[in-house]
């Protein structure tokens, strides 16, 4: 680490209840727990080649960061950690180890941040005037031929050495879509802060509430979805054969009822299925290689489709409430203002909401559409393993380490009784969820909570939130304004959205596009994990739902069944009963 060590906020280097194998380093670093994608342990293969984590190289690399060089992973106990490795001299002792291909050989001088520095400032502004036309003539279209090349593999017929190679080319294909994910996220960034500070100069003052609502989408692949399942709700309602199908108690059910008649297979085929291959390349946790996808499973549709017909979900009026609403948010920020002070703002504006779907839309090729390619490729190679007799079941591959995977598949006897490995770690799995992990892990400075991306996770604020000031309150982020009282339901598996009641509040870990069907009926939100950017933030104040994020420990303090009141501009949830 460097020479002169920052003041020590806080620390935390593992206990009995949560030991912590530490390498030389390591344990100087403030290392988060990523809730934000990854609140469930993750499997070994995951970690290994899906992570986001994987790229971050190139993107400090590009664009000249002076606060961090790097943003690593560690795997504890099961769960993903990362620490940003500072831009300073002597901050890497580990680079190589790391596999960071951009690190300098030599020392960095003193001065290096504050001179790269310039470099970020001088360049990033560009990025934000011109990603959106790179987004849709170039990035788009780069990614739409990568999931073409990987669809139309025909993996049934391929071999094994066949379907190794493929997923060399899938994991190629998630690192260059990860880069690009990174080129987005700094455009955003730029866009977004520039907005926030042109405010702060004209104005002298930032209403967070109103920037918040004005990240809302109206156009975007989330949207899409939704108008798809809502058409297909409108053509069940029409049809008494197939609203009686949709009032069986569970998906299966209404799946078997719809095989049953002429008229519910037609909907499958011209309807369900489609959708499916549009829409159902996700899982209700999109940064992991060991659920199933909507497109291999057609469960969370039905129930999604269902739970329309029932609440009589009315699309039109609930995307005309957030294009009103953001309408609305553009005249409050503009109308105090004249001359060339109301046009500095409104360009910084125009960017930014041009940005907006970014978010759901990036979600939608990146986090879920590539990571879900990686997984279908797995499940190909675990299909032929399992046939082979080498694994029990095609989702053990999941619990292999890559390097193991390719030994396996060029010598089945190279791991041993591999099924006894891959039971070791399924255990391993089940017993890491029923641990609690630590926000974060390692050393706390106020140098190391001032990484940029802390914000959108929650920190610095949910490092310093401290206890909540009664035992009736969790605290966390205000994350969409409104006062909202009802019953709570913890759900942490999309097994469990049929349970979701009309005007319930939804507790759980996180949410990603995949949970997007249970806001069209939910009252409020209370997460563990984000800040006031992440995806239960945004979807929240686009459905105009009373929203608290990051409040670390929800899910221990509130059980469905308990009456709770969530304050979405506070960020206080009271417990009624």
């Amino acid at each position: 680490m460097a020479a002169t060590s920052p003041e020590v906020l806080g620390a935390f280097h593992g206990d009995e209840s949560f030991p912590i194998e530490w390498r030389d380093g390591e344990r100087e670093l403030f290392w988060v727990l990523d809730d934000l994608h990854c609140p469930n342990p993750v499997s070994p293969m995951f970690f290994d080649i899906g992570g986001w984590w994987l790229t971050c190289d190139h993107m400090f690399r590009r664009f000249g960061t002076p606060f961090a060089a790097d943003w690593v992973a560690k795997r504890i106990n099961g769960y993903v950690y990362t620490a940003a490795i500072p831009a300073t001299p002597g901050a890497r002792p580990e680079a190589e180890e790391y596999g960071n291909r951009y690190a300098p050989r030599v020392p960095l001088a003193p001065e290096y941040a504050a001179k790269i520095g310039r470099y970020l400032e001088w360049t990033l502004p560009y990025y934000a005037e011109n990603f959106m036309v790179w987004w849709r003539e170039r990035f788009i279209p780069e990614m739409d031929r990568n999931f073409a090349r990987l669809d139309g593999a025909d993996t049934g017929a391929a071999s094994l050495v066949e379907l190794a190679v493929l997923l060399e080319d899938a994991m190629e294909i998630h690192d260059r879509h990860w880069k690009i994910h990174w080129l987005l996220n700094f455009a955003e960034f730029s866009a977004r802060s520039g907005l926030e500070a042109t405010v702060k100069e004209v104005c002298g003052v930032v209403d967070s509430e109103l920037l918040g609502r004005l990240q809302s989408s109206v156009q975007d692949r989330n949207w899409d979805a939704v108008r798809d399942l809502w058409e297909i709700k409108g053509e069940v309602k029409a049809d008494p054969e197939l609203a009686a199908a949709f009032t069986r108690s569970s998906a299966a059910d209404v799946r078997r009822a719809l095989a049953e008649t002429e008229r519910g297979r037609r909907l499958v085929d011209e309807r369900i299925t489609p959708h499916q291959k549009t829409f159902g390349y996700k899982s209700i946790w999109s940064h992991e290689v060991r659920f199933r996808l909507w497109v291999e499973d057609p469960a969370p549709i039905l129930e999604a489709i269902r739970g329309y017909v029932a609440a009589d979900y009315d699309f039109p009026a609930s995307l005309q409430a957030v294009k009103d609403d953001l309408q609305a948010a553009q005249a409050e920020l503009l109308e105090p203002l004249q001359g060339e002070q109301r046009e500095r703002v409104a360009r910084a504006l125009e960017l930014s909401l041009g940005m907006n779907p970014l978010t759901p839309d990036h979600h939608f090729y990146i986090d879920q559409g590539t990571n879900a390619r990686l997984r279908l490729v797995l499940m190909a190679i675990g299909d032929k393993l399992e046939a082979a007799e080498v694994l029990d079941d095609r989702e053990d591959v999941a619990y292999l380490r890559y390097q193991e995977l390719r030994m396996l598949m060029a010598d089945p006897t190279a791991l041993g009784d591999v099924k006894e490995l891959v039971s070791d770690r399924r255990d391993e799995i089940e017993d890491s969820a029923q641990v609690r992990p630590p926000a974060w892990v390692g050393t706390a400075t106020e140098e190391a909570l001032a990484f940029p991306y802390w914000t959108n996770w929650g920190f610095p604020d949910r490092f310093h939130a401290g206890p909540a000031q009664t035992t009736g309150e969790v605290r966390g982020l205000g994350a969409s304004p409104g006062v909202i009282e009802g019953t709570a339901r913890w759900v942490s598996s999309s097994d469990e959205f049929d349970q979701v009641r009309t005007g319930e509040i939804l507790v759980c870990r996180m949410t990603n596009p995949a949970w997007v069907v249970l806001f069209t009926k939910i009252g409020g939100l209370v997460t563990e994990a984000g800040g006031t950017s992440s995806h239960p933030a945004v979807v929240a104040r686009e459905f105009g739902i009373p929203a608290v994020v990051g409040t670390n420990d929800a899910g221990a303090r509130i059980k469905t069944g308990d009456r709770v009141r969530v304050n979405g501009t506070t960020g206080v949830v009271e417990l009624l009963t």
